[in-house]
């Protein structure tokens, strides 16, 4: 089975992280929070935004990054950020694959960004654009590794309530 994860690195906005938790939920994505945080774990805007999908959530708290890369040593790391060559569809994503994400206000660490500079991508936009909001980039992102994946184990077909197709 194949296992996408989700690493936010000190994330600042609770309804971000709210909407990044049901996306996770709704997809069967590990999260991955590496503190500080820029808000309570109970605060009120995190669980609205997250709505009645938390008991769906594999969620797992880090002290720091450090603390991430040692307890998850063997992963395929992406690293989502503007400053990257290469677009997010330009790889190929397997099992165990974790997708890392900075702040809403800084992104990742240069730092961290030189370290892995193959494994760093982008998501296209036009040139007066900054960025895309935190909890939307991680949709994209996912959903195009689950793509290339086959969509492992998610429900690939509705129906109607009322009607036949």
């Amino acid at each position: 089975m194949s296992e996408v994860n989700i690493v936010l690195v000190e994330p600042e906005i609770p309804q971000n992280t709210g909407n990044i938790a049901r996306t996770c939920a709704a997809t069967g994505a590990r999260l991955h929070i590496i503190k500080p945080m820029g808000f309570n774990i109970d605060d009120k805007k995190l669980k609205r935004a997250g709505l009645d999908y938390w008991y769906l959530l594999d969620l797992t708290y880090y002290e720091n990054i450090e603390d991430f890369f040692s307890k998850n040593p063997d992963g395929q790391y992406y690293f989502f950020t503007t400053k990257a060559k290469k677009t997010h569809s330009d790889v190929i994503y397997g099992n165990k694959t974790y997708l890392i994400f900075g702040k809403e206000t800084k992104g990742l660490p240069e730092e961290l960004l030189l370290e892995h500079p193959d494994e760093c991508v982008r998501i296209p936009m036009i040139n007066d654009a900054r960025s895309l909001n935190l909890s939307n980039a991680v949709a994209i992102g996912v959903y195009e590794a689950l793509r290339q994946l086959g969509y492992p184990e998610l429900q690939n077909q509705g129906q109607l309530h009322n009607y036949e197709w």
